[in-house]
Order: structure tokens, then C-alpha cells, then sequence
């Protein structure tokens, strides 16, 4: 469903600390803390993990599952598998991904979505 470099990624595209991650959600900031600490996939209390959901999303962030297309497009970040004989930087796994809302300013030297082109800047 989500993982713990998702949330912590959406929490960065958004802008939120934990404490207003919790107060969104109506979840406890150690709540927040345990997930983003979980290793992979986030696992725990499903209605815990639909309020999470519902305040991201609420937030302004689309889930991206793995190998899905984001249905509203826009601009986003995915993280994919490492080359093979690569490995992940330390900490890293192959997290499903994050999108930013639409609209939202690309970083200085990220790419567009396959089929998407960026307007000319002057």
C-alpha cells in the first residue's frame, strides 16, 4: 500500500513535520514516527493506514503504485530498481514512489514524465 521512503518523500514534496503529518491524520506523532521507521512496506492498523492515506491525499499527494501510470499526470518522483550489479544507497529500497500535486515546481535538473514536454524557459 504505502512505504516508509513514500511517506517520508510525500511528507518532503509537502512540506509537513511529522506533528502536522499527526494533526492531519488524527494519528499520534509516534504513530508517524513508527511508520517512517518501518522497513518497506508500511504494516499496521488498517484504519490507521487509511487516515495516513486520506491526509496525504487530502494533501495534495497521489500513491503511485509499482509499474502504475499516474492517472491525473502532472509531475512527480519515482524511485526505480537499481541497474543490475548496482546496489541502493544506504537506507534506500525500491519504494512504489510519490507524485507531487499538480502544478508543483520540479527540482532544478529533474526530468519529465515519458510523453510530457517542459514549455521553454525565457
Amino acid at each position: 500500500m504505502i512505504t516508509a521512503a513514500q511517506l517520508r518523500a510525500a511528507r518532503a514534496l509537502t512540506g509537513l513535520d511529522q506533528k502536522g503529518l499527526a494533526e492531519l491524520s488524527g494519528l499520534s506523532v509516534p504513530t508517524i514516527q513508527r511508520m517512517e521507521a518501518s522497513d518497506g512496506t508500511i504494516r499496521g492498523n488498517v484504519d490507521s493506514l487509511m487516515k495516513l492515506v486520506q491526509a496525504l491525499n487530502a494533501a495534495g499527494i497521489e500513491l503511485i503504485g509499482e509499474g502504475a501510470v499516474s492517472p491525473s499526470g502532472g509531475r512527480g518522483v519515482r524511485l526505480r530498481a537499481a541497474p543490475r550489479g548496482a546496489s541502493a544507497p544506504h537506507g534506500a529500497s525500491t519504494p512504489q514512489g510519490a507524485s507531487a500535486p499538480q502544478g508543483a515546481p520540479a527540482p532544478q535538473g529533474a526530468s519529465t514524465p515519458q510523453g510530457a514536454s517542459t514549455p521553454p524557459k525565457g
